[in-house]
């Protein structure tokens, strides 16, 4: 069973994971599996404040798409960018075709490189529109698709920072975090989240309750083959990494909820 959440693994979640005025006081790494563990929480915060921006667009006459980039933008805003820059990097390793070593360090730099520049602007577009769709629905849709997306989006930083999956580099958050989390206590918060997402949906009907349900296993899903991945071809997790997981598996389940 998953713990009553610690004031420091709240903290750690809250002052990692967003630009919310939170102190982190403890850096070790039972702070760390604790603030890992309550990453989705981080992200419920993340995904409320995500639908407010795209109802208040909507209560004050703009379109749907409007509302849609607005909400979309919100969690960019609140993460500082860092999740989505950690996707463009991600995505410049991965396409480098170069070894590891050399792939970590373009992952590094500054700059963002032509593949990180096409995902960006492919994620992004997908996000909007997905999020636009769930608008035309209904307001309701468009609110439950912001919140549940980012709570499956750290859901799977919680998955990526379990027991087993090592780290690419010995320093940085990535460093901090992997392999902090227990792979019981992971799957223990898939769980939470999965019927917590699905008891919101059911407030819709029964079937947004399976969908709702459906779309948060995908996502994880989905963000699992790409840590997979970027396990195999840089030999462990890093910060970059974190990022480019959650933001696939907002866009997963963004997706999902659209579908049918």
């Amino acid at each position: 069973m998953l713990r009553t959440p610690s004031p420091d693994g709240l903290r750690f979640a809250f002052g990692t994971l967003t630009v919310f005025p939170v102190t982190v006081t403890r850096w070790d790494r039972e702070a760390a599996r604790a603030g890992m563990l309550c990453a989705p929480l981080a992200g419920l915060a993340v995904g409320a404040a995500a639908a407010a921006a795209g109802l208040l667009l909507l209560f004050l006459g703009a379109g749907t798409p409007l509302a849609a980039v607005a909400t979309a933008a919100v969690p960019a805003v609140l993460t500082r960018g860092l999740h989505l820059d950690g996707l463009a990097d991600t995505a410049d390793g991965l396409g480098s075709g170069k070894p590891a070593e050399d792939a970590l360090r373009i992952m590094k730099q500054s700059d963002i490189g032509p593949f990180g520049v096409l995902t960006l602007l492919f994620v992004l577009l997908a996000q909007v529109a997905a999020l636009a769709q769930a608008y035309d629905a209904s307001w309701a849709h468009g609110a439950l698709a912001a919140v549940v997306s980012a709570a499956a989006a750290r859901l799977a930083l919680t998955l990526a920072a379990r027991t087993g999956v090592p780290a690419a580099r010995p320093e940085g958050l990535g460093a901090a975090v992997a392999g902090a989390v227990p792979a019981g206590g992971a799957l223990a918060a898939t769980a939470a989240v999965t019927a917590a997402a699905a008891a919101a949906g059911a407030v819709l009907g029964p079937y947004d309750a399976v969908r709702t349900a459906v779309a948060v296993l995908c996502a994880v899903a989905v963000a699992e083959l790409l840590l997979r991945r970027c396990v195999r071809r840089f030999g462990g997790v890093t910060g970059d990494v974190f990022g480019s997981v959650a933001e696939t598996a907002a866009t997963t389940a963004l997706v999902v909820l659209v579908l049918g």
